[in-house]
């Protein structure tokens, strides 16, 4: 009687026909037996090292040319060089014939060009960026922050039509007062009610040396009036998260393990370069110190002096050259 094949683990023991998903066993060689991670909820695995993480990725792109370059790509990619408005109103709901629509819809779309694109950075409160470069700001800070913040300012003291204007604040400013470890309804500068809705922000002053570092100043998210007073932007993942983590925490020992692989090796190349450039020569040792250290000048035959004399008659004469590059070709 033939007898059916029968798979076996490898203590002998048969394998069941059906089984749970492998990721909660040990790994069909005992790889995953010391992977243990905690289930923890965004906040709880974020918040406790969000400094640092956020240093750390303010850091790699910085001083890290694959991560700048990613960011300065996925900012090209996704903005360009001009963010332009499209502007399309339901005009049967707002009770438009179709000719007035587009003909309002040209005026609107003048009026925001010459208020968001100004070359003086009308819209922005610093004076420093049109809308397109907060667009790009937003996008890059989103990437290694994982979060935007930006708060409307209403300028009493401007002469122009639009008096709204913007204030981009520092992920890395906003957080608990004195850094400390906050509580249920205060999570990394950000107050919550119990339902998790963001009620207001705690904004550390700029820390550029003695400019006001350990003051705070609380920011409602509205004003009484209903206007918005901060605008926080990140995309959450799952239920509870109070703030953005941002792209680089996945790949980031990987990044820092590589700058120091590559500083090594070139350190190593160089190292190599400095103690490779022996002298090969048949010469016993004293011949040899003889044409290193040479003999005294009144002797007609100084070593040195006529091995100098044959180097310099031999590159006159063997000039070698490719393409107008010169080819090094060593004295034999």
């Amino acid at each position: 009687m033939k007898r059916t094949p029968v798979l076996i683990d490898v203590n002998g023991v048969p394998l069941r026909e059906s089984l749970s998903y492998n990721g909660g066993g040990a790994g069909f060689g005992g790889q995953m037996a010391e992977w243990l991670p905690p289930a923890q909820s965004v906040d709880a695995a974020l918040l406790p090292a969000l400094r640092l993480g956020n240093a750390r990725a303010d850091d790699l792109v910085r001083n890290n040319g694959i991560a700048a370059n990613a960011v300065a790509l996925h900012k090209d990619h996704i903005v360009g060089h001009m963010f332009l408005i499209s502007y399309r109103p339901n005009w049967r709901w707002l009770g438009m014939r179709e000719t007035a629509a587009k003909s309002f819809v040209d005026e609107v779309e003048a009026a925001w060009s010459e208020y968001a694109e100004g070359m003086s950075g009308e819209i922005d409160v610093e004076g420093k960026r049109t809308f397109t470069e907060f667009i790009r700001e937003g996008v890059g800070v989103h990437a290694f922050n994982g979060e935007i913040f930006v708060q409307p300012v209403w300028d009493t003291e401007t002469t122009q039509l639009f008096r709204t204007r913007f204030k981009a604040v520092s992920p890395k400013r906003v957080d608990t007062p004195g850094h400390g470890m906050g509580n249920r309804f205060l999570r990394a500068g950000v107050e919550v009610d119990r339902y998790g809705r963001a009620v207001a922000y705690h904004i550390c002053e700029d820390d550029f040396p003695r400019s006001g570092s350990g003051r705070w100043e609380r920011i409602p998210r509205e004003l009484p009036t209903g206007r918005p007073a901060m605008l926080h932007i990140f995309e959450p993942v799952e239920d509870g998260q109070t703030r953005g983590a941002n792209q680089f925490y996945s790949v980031m020992e990987r990044l820092k393990m590589l700058d120091s692989l590559q500083a090594t090796q070139l350190q190593s190349a160089i190292v190599k370069a400095m103690y490779a450039a022996t002298i090969e020569s048949e010469l016993d040792t004293e011949k040899a110190f003889e044409y290193i250290a040479g003999a005294p000048q009144e002797q007609k035959d100084n070593p040195l002096i006529n091995i100098l004399e044959k180097f310099s008659s031999w590159y006159d004469t063997n000039n070698v050259t490719l393409g107008g590059v010169k080819i090094p070709h060593l004295f034999p």
